[in-house]
């Protein structure tokens, strides 16, 4: 093994990173950046260090913590895989709006900066449920012979099995539960790991630090270099690795306002919407703070107008309107919302106003919050967050 000393050198070559960014520099991104390495190397320890597929479980992938554009409304976790072995995954489904496995190939930033592969998505409504809404399902390449029971199939590629549950009212909603068994190989102790095992994945962790920064960075470029700043269109993450049976759509730009601006974000909404949302994501694709900000909207949390469209305001300040959306103090960063199992898939239109004319551009059909409801509706999302579990 290499001496401690010699791993952090490893650490180095991310101090460039911010050569490559689309965000104005300063010592705040800066900061933000160095925030954004630990957090890294936190998440690397989960994914790289206590995941095996010899040994599955589920660990924390994105979350409130881990804050590389996670879902606001979304926890997730993941689970190294051998994708030719055969694995049993027994829970409870809970009753979120959206609960779901992604399987695939080198989860983004596990890879450098290339993507990985998306083999398949499966909604836990297309399973076989019990009275008590509990679950039991065998991933493998193959149905195994004689087995009658739930089967999805497990590409013989694929490395990792990733859960997705969208929760729309934190807290009061019950998330799923649910554990994961290898069955094609008996059960043993954990082997501790040797010392070129801790070599290899300590270089791996090391790596991923600014590895997963420069896929995010890519991936505000990507929408930047398209001319999509303070215009939306619609995006399918297909680069990411989602696979193309993920019914979803995201529509997403990047934000560039003034202290003294704000954008007002209008859109028809779908006639059937399984779920929706909106979120704000800074300069380095984190998803702004969720529990203490109004960073994200969702189909239950946010006011339809009585139009039936759906109108926000991105503002760097409280404009009085119910449907706020926090910039986080960020004048540069994204707007990235989702359409799952919706009947269409509208654009939202963006309009860039200054601040002080928003009342005379919206006028009074979209809905205000007062002080005293702003405050109800933060403190909502603040216990609503912890409600849920993350590790």
């Amino acid at each position: 093994m290499k001496t401690w000393a010699e791993y952090v050198d490893l650490l180095k070559p991310a101090g460039d990173i911010l050569e490559n960014t689309t965000a104005p520099v300063d010592e705040q991104l800066r900061a933000d950046l160095y925030r954004q390495f630990s957090m890294n190397l936190s998440q690397a320890y989960f994914l790289l260090m206590m995941t095996d597929p010899r040994y599955p479980e589920f660990v924390p992938f994105e979350n409130s913590a881990f804050l590389l554009q996670p879902n606001p409304d979304s926890i997730y976790y993941v689970t190294s895989v051998d994708g030719t072995g055969t694995y049993r995954i027994i829970g409870e489904r809970g009753n979120a709006p959206v609960v779901g496995f992604a399987t695939g190939n080198k989860l983004f930033g596990t890879n450098g900066s290339q993507p990985g592969k998306g083999f398949g998505n499966y909604d836990l409504n297309d399973l076989t449920l019990d009275a008590d809404g509990r679950f039991d399902v065998i991933f493998s390449a193959e149905r195994p012979a004689g087995y009658e029971g739930d089967w999805l199939h497990l590409h013989p590629e694929a490395d990792f099995i990733l859960v997705r549950q969208f929760s729309y009212d934190w807290g009061n909603e019950r998330d799923c539960r649910m554990a994961i068994e290898r069955l094609d190989k008996p059960a043993t102790v954990r082997a501790r790991l040797t010392p070129d095992e801790v070599d290899a994945r300590l270089r791996h962790v090391f790596a991923y630090m600014g590895d997963v920064t420069r896929v995010a960075m890519n991936s505000i470029r990507r929408p930047h270099d398209g001319g999509f700043i303070n215009k939306m269109h619609i995006h399918t993450f297909q680069d990411m690795g989602n696979g193309n049976d993920w019914p979803q759509a995201y529509f997403e730009m990047v934000f560039d306002i003034a202290q003294d601006e704000a954008l007002v974000i209008e859109s028809e909404l779908p006639e059937t919407r399984t779920y929706w949302n909106v979120q704000v994501i800074d300069g380095l694709w984190n998803q702004v703070d969720i529990p203490y900000r109004q960073s994200s909207l969702n189909g239950h949390t946010a006011k339809v107008d009585a139009d039936g469209k759906f109108r926000a305001v991105l503002s760097h300040q409280d404009p009085g309107y119910y449907n706020w959306l926090d910039t986080g103090d960020n004048t540069y960063g994204m707007l990235i919302g989702r359409w799952y199992r919706c009947s269409s898939t509208p654009t939202p239109q963006i309009t860039k106003v200054k601040f002080a004319d928003l009342a005379s551009h919206l006028g009074d059909a979209t809905p205000r919050a007062t002080p005293t409801e702003r405050e109800a509706q933060l403190r909502q999302r603040l216990i609503g967050n912890q409600m849920r579990r993350k590790w």
